[in-house]
């Protein structure tokens, strides 16, 4: 019979790692499988399969995304046995579900046997402070991926989301000229009322030539190859929308543009501070479930 262990851990990037330590810290036994980096600890034990984890743990903590291309459960380790059907099926009606953005195979699952489940990014206070890191990441790849400096630089922002609005934000504060690009009238009456200036989305193509970083933050093909045409040739554009972009890549490739998908950027730079957040939340549900 497998010990028990009070959390289980499994895949992710380094924000599990500090999540690991950090219950840890609070006093929680904890069980990893398939994190970035071991977690040496007398109360940690790292399991050699997904199984033993779900036998070992009754609160299950995955990543953020659970999955990226809705098959394997997202993580900077490869394991075999670590997909989406297999959390499915070795989920039982004793089990705490948390993730973030949990797909509906996974759901469904949930709901027809009553297990309980929470999605993350559901979570309005974790992705307010998640915008933050993805902000201050973007930047940081931007000034990595360009040879211009941000302060007086012309920078277009597609869309106006919690990241958008957080990263425009920061940008001003670097004394760049901002735009906000956006099909919602709301969404761009707000972004004037911060004193940056607008345009709605169809409109774009007029601005382009005169971009010196191009920040796409919409899940959605808007960087259409006819816009890409009117993207000036020294424009640095960084796209942090989901997998796959923003933007036709292949035909950036082909005009030799400077165009870099960054994802996973809150456990790329700042993984301690993100892992707080969510280890906050977490242990929140864990203390009014126990209460």
């Amino acid at each position: 019979m497998l010990p028990s262990y009070d959390i289980g851990i499994f895949g992710g990037d380094n924000r599990q790692v500090y999540m690991a330590r950090s219950f840890l810290a609070k006093g929680y036994s904890v069980a990893t499988y398939s994190i970035q980096t071991p977690v040496t600890h007398e109360r940690s034990i790292a399991c050699t399969t997904l199984s033993d984890l779900f036998k070992s743990c009754k609160i299950l903590v995955g990543p953020i995304p659970m999955s990226r291309d809705k098959v394997t459960v997202y993580s900077t380790s490869i394991s075999e046995d670590l997909t989406i059907a297999n959390v499915a099926e070795l989920l039982s009606k004793d089990h705490l579900l948390f993730g973030g953005i949990l797909p509906p195979s996974i759901t469904k699952v949930c709901e027809a046997e009553g297990i309980f489940y929470y999605d993350l990014m559901k979570n309005e206070r974790i992705t307010i402070l998640n915008a933050i890191a993805t902000a201050e990441g973007t930047i940081m790849e931007a000034i990595a991926s360009s040879d211009q400096n941000i302060h007086g630089s012309k920078c277009l922002v597609l869309g106006y989301g919690r990241c958008a609005k957080v990263l425009a934000a920061k940008l001003k504060a670097m004394d760049a000229h901002v735009l906000v690009a956006a099909r919602n009238e709301e969404a761009l009456a707000y972004a004037e009322s911060f004193g940056l200036s607008t345009v709605t989305l169809p409109y774009i193509k007029c601005i382009l030539p005169s971009c010196d970083y191009i920040f796409n933050t919409i899940p959605s093909l808007v960087l259409t190859p006819d816009c890409l045409d009117y993207v000036n040739k020294h424009a640095c554009i960084i796209d942090i929308a989901s997998a796959p972009g923003g933007l036709d890549y292949a035909y950036a490739k082909t005009l030799n543009l400077n165009a870099k998908l960054c994802l996973g950027l809150p456990g790329k730079v700042a993984p301690r501070t993100s892992a707080d957040i969510l280890v906050t939340t977490i242990h929140s549900f864990i203390k009014e479930r126990s209460d």
